[in-house]
């Protein structure tokens, strides 16, 4: 153990693999299968899936890598997009992640027991990998976004190609959800630390018209 339980809060791919099995353990079938049971299909997410091939499923947005000067390249199936398993490989719409965000802020896909739970503690500083806008902190499976505009839950993520940020109010009634091709942390440099900023200000843009719209 790098720090107490509950005093730190570290992103860790490995911590959700680990997920990923218990599930398998809890249902006996496979995750891809518990995901569409208890997921995809009560919040009815037809173009989201967990693929297992390098051939991304239609409709897609194509992902590219652009590195200093170079020209850009298309990366979209330059890897298997399942590759991460239950740590970001499902390929989903911006449509369905704003329903999925929704669903799941609001508690529709679990009890008010793990709700409650799950909102109890927040870890200040705790990021989801890039950090989204605002004062972050991490809890089980949710990440907190204090912005200007106000409160919002939510996650974000990157892979090669890709860029994601969604979240949802407290009851789930709005979200947004901000999508780019290229992959951009809050670790890049240059130009690249640019579009980092650029998309930030975005996030917080698409925040404050959803809790305010």
């Amino acid at each position: 153990m790098d720090f107490p339980n509950g005093s730190r809060y570290v992103y860790s791919n490995s911590d959700n693999i680990l997920i990923g099995l218990m599930v398998e353990a809890a249902t006996g079938g496979t995750y891809p299968d518990a995901l569409q049971k208890y997921v995809l299909d009560p919040l009815g997410l037809e173009n989201t899936s967990l693929p297992s091939e390098v051939a991304l499923p239609e409709p897609f947005i194509h992902g590219y890598d652009l590195t200093g000067t170079d020209p850009m390249e298309d990366v979209t199936e330059g890897l298997a997009p399942g590759w991460a398993w239950a740590s970001g490989g499902v390929v989903s719409t911006p449509a369905d992640l704003n329903t999925f965000v929704r669903g799941y802020v609001s508690g529709e896909l679990y009890s008010a027991e793990v709700r409650a739970e799950q909102q109890k503690l927040f870890i200040p500083g705790g990021e989801s990998g890039p950090p989204g806008p605002g004062l972050n902190s991490a809890s089980l499976s949710l990440f907190r976004y204090q912005t200007e505009c106000g409160t919002v839950y939510g996650h974000t993520g990157n892979t090669v190609g890709y860029t994601q940020f969604i979240a949802a109010s407290p009851d789930g009634t709005r979200s947004v959800t901000v999508s780019i091709n290229l992959q951009r942390t809050d670790h890049s440099e240059d130009q690249a630390a640019f579009v980092f900023d650029a998309l930030q200000r975005a996030e917080l843009a698409g925040v404050c018209m959803a809790l305010q719209g």
